[in-house]
């Protein structure tokens, strides 16, 4: 059975030293694609007025938790006991948002409890993969 979690999240957007604006964010998971995490951003707060959805690696957030991690376009790294700082890179730029380490941690293991570590079916993964990759070729 394919699940779907989703949890909201508080992101403070870092727009200079000792400025932050809140940000909504949702934090998501599908068992179809076992291995990535998913944040939405709502329209209101991108620059084309669409929602926007950045995927990354799970295991990119479980490292990013404990130290910092990620050399694409995703950087995760602790920030004091209580914070978590992920960066994200485009073409036009890069964000720079805080989320509180406990909701991350909290939506990691739910995440595990859906899809265990190691127990990631593979097989669908990379069948999707390439399905997207190659469509109707």
């Amino acid at each position: 059975m394919d699940t779907t979690l989703e949890q909201p999240a508080r992101a403070r957007l870092i727009i200079a030293e000792n400025q932050e604006l809140p940000v909504p964010a949702i934090l998501r998971y599908d068992s179809t694609d076992p291995l990535a995490v998913c944040v939405d951003f709502p329209p209101e707060v991108s620059l084309d007025g669409q929602g926007v959805t950045w995927t990354f690696a799970r295991a990119l957030l479980e490292e990013g938790l404990r130290g910092p991690a990620g050399g694409g376009d995703v950087h995760i790294w602790p920030c004091g006991r209580s914070a978590t700082v992920v960066e994200f890179h485009s073409p036009y730029g890069l964000a720079l948002l805080q989320f509180d380490t406990p909701a991350l941690r909290s939506f990691l293991l739910r995440t595990y409890a859906v899809v265990g570590a190691g127990q990631e079916d593979l097989g669908q993964a990379v069948e999707q993969g390439l399905s997207a990759l190659f469509g109707s070729v």
